[in-house]
């Protein structure tokens, strides 16, 4: 008889971790090759884990909202041992393995795969984040030293110092790490648990409300949220620009084509592609838009990969991306602007369909807002919003002289990571995405 081990999967380029939200089958449950064993979420969607091989499922080494790094065995399957099933009941909840008691107050764990690797002196790689993080929040590399780590190799993440900031602000006991006696060639980090019962009552007894309140736990996705929009704050210093676009010839153009387009192509038209087709054309002209910040280096992306801001029905955000959207014709892009749009309301969006962004559009004007300051969605450099489209008058120059219309009015706004996009650059490119929708073709075919 063989085990295969089951591994957590990698979910993209930037995923390194995922949450287990519900194991779908229990040790001793017979399963089969590609059923789903697990559901997982990651910082940016929830996914299933299917299985690699078919046989019994021997045993489960992570429990529900464990965070597991990429690679680390999470399940142990028994292949050619179906005789096996009857002969052991099914358990009613996730065993952990010995080696790892997770979530125990006061005990002691071992992650599967976080070693010392260090060279026997206890200093540890750390991220530009993870260091900008702890210089923003006054801890010092000495405590930075004692957090410790759920990364790869003991590696201290985002989530790890913001954890250690949280406890340390709310009067808890901040997880601390300690290297065993050196009686193995390599080191096995230990994790001393912080109880959650005393740093859920500290949070308590931290925070008083007055008058009639009413208290509501954050979703995870809104969590996640709300960490990703603290770190772009920490992580980039926000400059935004404004301007405003004459959109008449393509606001009249899209009323004259829509029903033809949909009645051709099966999907409807909205302003989303429009919008992303110019942007895209005003990208080939300023590429440092589209690229990425690593040091003290530039990386300028050659792909130009479009992100939109989606909202779901819950109210939470999520970005979809549009891979290759410069290959891509106003058919094409339409069809991808919906699909994505419609997987994503219907909670059916895959991890890569929200990986390798490399510039974002946010419509703020869908719930009737003019403008916005949109927070750049890292690591790009730069987030572009669009406003209500409104009916305005407008002073109109021609060979006659000036006169006044009634034309269809919209604000841009963009915001952009000040540390490589100044003021020239960031407003040149604003207004060239803005020329690019007011010369809009009005005579243009579908």
């Amino acid at each position: 008889m063989a085990v295969v081990d089951l591994v957590m999967p990698k979910l993209g380029e930037s995923i390194m971790e995922a949450t287990i939200l519900k194991w779908l089958k229990q040790p001793g449950d017979m399963v089969k090759m590609d059923e789903t064993v697990l559901e997982i979420a990651t910082d940016k969607v929830d996914s299933e884990v299917p299985s690699t091989a078919e046989g019994v499922l021997e045993s489960v080494l992570f429990n529900v909202n464990d965070v597991v790094p990429v690679g680390s065995v999470i399940a142990r399957i028994k292949t050619g041992a179906a005789e096996t099933v009857s002969a052991s009941a099914p358990s009613q909840t996730p065993v952990s393995s010995p080696a790892i008691p997770i979530h125990q107050p006061e005990r002691m764990r071992e992650p599967v795969t976080a070693h010392s690797n260090g060279n026997g002196n206890g200093h540890r790689f750390y991220s530009p984040l993870v260091l900008n993080i702890a210089a923003s929040e006054g801890v010092s590399m000495s405590e930075l030293e004692r957090i410790g780590g759920s990364g790869n190799e003991g590696r201290v993440t985002k989530k790890d110092i913001l954890d250690y900031v949280s406890r340390k602000k709310s009067g808890g006991r901040a997880t601390s790490f300690e290297p065993r006696a050196a009686s193995q060639q390599q080191q096995t980090v230990v994790y001393k648990e912080t109880n959650p019962l005393e740093a859920r009552s500290s949070q308590l007894t931290a925070s008083s409300y007055s008058g009639n309140v009413e208290i509501i736990e954050m979703d995870r996705m809104r969590k996640l949220i709300a960490k990703h929009m603290v770190d772009s704050k920490h992580t980039s210093p926000h400059v935004t620009s404004f301007t405003e676009a004459d959109v008449t010839n393509m606001v009249l153009w899209r009323e004259r084509v829509k029903k033809d387009f949909e009645k051709r192509e099966n999907e409807k038209i909205t302003f989303t592609p429009l919008f992303i087709e110019a942007i895209v054309k005003c990208i080939k002209k300023y590429p440092w838009l589209n690229s990425s910040i690593d040091g003290d280096k530039l990386i300028v992306k050659k792909d130009i990969n479009m992100g939109m801001a989606t909202a779901l029905p819950s109210g939470n955000l999520i970005v979809p991306v549009i891979k290759n959207a410069d290959q891509l014709n106003l058919v094409g892009l339409t069809k991808q602007v919906n699909n994505l749009a419609n997987a994503a309301r219907n909670n059916k969006l895959k991890p890569d369909d929200t990986s390798g962004g490399t510039f974002t559009l946010t419509n703020v004007g869908s719930f009737g807002s003019l403008m916005g300051t949109p927070i750049i969605n890292q690591p790009q450099v730069a987030i572009l919003a669009v406003g209500a489209i409104k009916k305005k008058p407008v002073v109109i120059e021609t060979e006659q002289g000036d006169s006044i219309a009634i034309r269809h009015m919209m604000f841009l706004s963009m915001s952009y990571d000040h540390r490589i996009i100044d003021g020239a650059l960031g407003a040149t490119f604003l207004n060239a995405v803005a020329k690019e929708l007011e010369n809009f073709d009005s005579s243009r075919e579908i």
